[in-house]
């Protein structure tokens, strides 16, 4: 497995850096659950805007290792909450949030008041990329 490379990278930002379903698997206790999700990657992670008492976010609690898969993308992470989006500490990527969710973050779907409104990180560990028959086994510790 090789560590992420530039053109890797380029790969993953080109698919991945703008408003991106992608699917998210948790598992507590040895049961699994998956659901999709809108986010962004930027540089070895992907970025959720959640409710940080969702089930999906009271699993990561328990067990912070999950899965996600994306456009010919399949990968480990690690779980994190960033805490509340509008934290002055949160400023810089709940920025970019703002800019990549820009058609829907303001619909009155989300309340970016309410605290418990938090960001979810999802630091990659280790995943799987194809592109153009190629097929790259990715280190990103």
């Amino acid at each position: 497995m090789a560590k992420k490379s530039k053109e890797v990278e380029a790969l993953l930002r080109e698919r991945f850096g703008k408003d991106s379903l992608i699917a998210l698997a948790t598992a507590v206790e040895n049961v699994p659950s998956v659901r999709q999700v809108d986010a962004f990657y930027e540089d070895g992670a992907f970025y959720v805007l959640t409710y940080g008492l969702s089930a999906k976010m009271k699993q990561i609690e328990a067990n912070a290792q999950v899965a996600v898969c994306g456009e010919w993308f399949t990968a480990h992470a690690t779980g994190s909450s960033l805490g509340w989006f509008g934290a002055a500490e949160n400023a810089p990527i709940a920025q970019k949030m703002r800019a990549v969710f820009a058609a829907w973050i303001d619909n009155g779907h989300t309340d970016l008041q309410d605290p418990n409104t938090c960001i979810l990180r999802l630091q990659l560990t280790d995943g799987v990329l194809w592109s153009h028959g190629v097929c790259y086994e990715i280190d990103f510790t």
